[in-house]
């Protein structure tokens, strides 16, 4: 009779636990396109659900992002840079390539007056961004390499950015703009990937 219940009570356990991943990659995806939308305060409440459920869930395949760095993008981006900045490097310390984490991180450290760790974080987000895409399009063209970054906007936009730090003059009410345009667009891009593959 043991056995019975401690089958019935492992089986429960594991329906939970694969409802809640479930749920969390649920509110992932929702959050994701209500940050696409601009609507960064529902954006922020899912991602807090989604941290809740599993704070290292991952999500994509290409270009990956833990919930963390979608909540730390939020925080960034609803104006609470204390906490994006806590949540942002908690999710380097998960995720040590995720560049469009250290991007914001880099944007979140400028907003919090630290120039120099912000800049430096914004060169490597930006280069580790453009060095993925890269890698993307030049080994994976004649597959899904070559739906990414199709124009090269991306790219230049960033090779521009970087020759501008590069110079040491910087112009940060530009670089942080094109940071947070690039923070977006690499998002949009991913968007605009899946619905291509999607209709494949």
């Amino acid at each position: 009779m043991k056995t019975v219940y401690f089958i019935a009570a492992l089986s429960l356990t594991i329906l939970l636990g694969a409802c809640a991943t479930i749920r969390g990659a649920g509110d992932v995806d929702q959050g994701r396109q209500a940050l696409l939308e601009g609507n960064y305060q529902r954006a922020l409440g899912l991602f807090q659900d989604a941290d809740q459920i599993d704070p290292t869930y991952v999500y994509g395949t290409e270009l990956r992002g833990g919930v963390l760095s979608y909540l730390g993008r939020t925080q960034y981006l609803t104006g609470n840079y204390t906490q994006a900045r806590q949540t942002l490097e908690k999710a380097l310390s998960q995720h040590k390539s995720d560049n469009v984490a250290r991007l914001y991180l880099g944007l979140t450290l400028y907003r919090l007056g630290d120039q120099k760790a912000g800049l430096t974080n914004i060169q490597r987000g930006m280069q580790g961004i453009s060095d993925w895409l890269e890698y993307i399009n030049t080994n994976f063209r004649f597959e899904f390499g070559k739906d990414w970054d199709t124009s090269g906007t991306i790219r230049g936009s960033i090779k521009s950015d970087l020759a501008m730090i590069s110079s040491s003059q910087i112009n940060w009410p530009g670089l942080v703009a094109d940071g947070e345009r690039l923070g977006m667009g690499i998002e949009q891009e991913e968007e605009y990937f899946r619905d291509e593959r999607s209709r494949r």
